[in-house]
């Protein structure tokens, strides 16, 4: 097999020969198709997160198909497409676990950041954690769905059933929320970086009826509001576009600093929550609705032995929507 391999922190990718690996108990391995690259992966690269470990293969939005099964894995066959998200294993004993909340769990392991991921042709998985993709959709159209589109999800779902719905950061996430969103009858607001026509453009198109730059305000109050920019300086201004009792949602994993800002911003009942990873109901729930809501990912495409490439543009927001490697 061959992988783009990170050896080093804040280095560039490495493309790598490996040998074949072969699933064990509970896994399996996918031959990969598609690969999406998320700002997750740029946290990964850049040491952003915390215990970083390396050499690592980045990467957690995977479609393949199973080519090899491991003992006792049930339910998934060979040739089947099935998807890998960035939640690859939790353990299933910890308070979280059992109380349904396997996103926070106390020792789990992260698909590209703790356990070799999918910028490579092949990956091994636990089988408990992919999901099955049918054959409705392109690898490339689908990969984004698996982290882009399950966060958002799970984002949409904390902020709540406000009608009034701002979107901070139009990118890979916000683009599918949109349309869900959209789908859902709520009235969606695009904030943008400051002068991104192109961007603001994007948002008018799949749906948004407003759309303008981070510093403005709407033209009404929303109910909620979701910060998909990695930009801590995008919390107060969210908190003062929602109105009483409006609920700001911090869907990254990562953010810069949030400043002081006055009290009052958060007062009449404000909430400011964040989200953390995703369950597997989370997966389920979602990709059972994307045939209904017609989802439409637009993709841009980069080859896998040039992925530098793409890290590069999704920091830069040089394109719309999200980018994808294919080998």
């Amino acid at each position: 097999m061959h992988a783009m391999m990170l050896k080093a922190v804040a280095a560039r990718l490495e493309w790598t020969e490996l040998a074949d690996r072969h699933p064990g108990p509970g896994e399996i391995r996918v031959k990969i198709g598609a690969c999406g690259v998320c700002r997750t992966d740029l946290h990964v690269v850049d040491g952003e997160l915390p215990d970083p470990r390396v050499p690592i293969i980045p990467g957690h939005e995977i479609v393949g198909r199973i080519d090899a099964i491991g003992a006792a894995v049930e339910g998934l066959g060979l040739g089947e497409r099935v998807g890998i998200p960035w939640l690859g294993h939790t353990c299933r004993v910890c308070p979280y676990c059992i109380g349904d909340q396997e996103n926070l769990c106390d020792q789990p392991v992260f698909t590209g950041y703790t356990r070799d991921g999918g910028f490579a042709t092949a990956t091994i998985a636990d089988a408990r954690y992919a999901f099955p993709l049918g054959e409705a959709g392109s690898d490339v159209a689908l990969a984004p769905l698996l982290c882009a589109g399950l966060i958002g999800w799970r984002s949409l779902v904390i902020a709540g059933d406000g009608k009034k719905l701002g979107l901070y950061g139009f990118g890979a996430a916000a683009h599918i929320v949109a349309q869900v969103a959209k789908w859902q009858g709520r009235t969606v607001f695009a904030f943008t970086r400051p002068g991104d026509v192109a961007a603001q453009t994007f948002a008018r198109r799949l749906g948004a009826t407003w759309a303008g730059g981070s510093g403005e305000m709407p033209p009404e109050p929303l109910d909620a509001a979701i910060i998909y920019a990695t930009v801590g300086d995008l919390v107060p201004l969210a908190l003062e576009a929602v109105r009483k009792g409006g609920r700001v949602v911090c869907a990254g994993i990562h953010m810069s600093d949030i400043p002081s800002f006055p009290y009052r911003r958060l007062w009449e009942e404000r909430q400011l929550v964040s989200v953390a990873n995703l369950t597997r109901q989370d997966g389920l729930d979602f990709l059972r609705l994307v045939p209904e809501i017609g989802i439409v990912t637009k993709i841009t495409r980069y080859p896998l032995s040039q992925p530098n490439q793409a890290p590069a543009d999704v920091r830069a927001g040089e394109f719309e929507g999200a980018a994808i490697l294919v080998h």
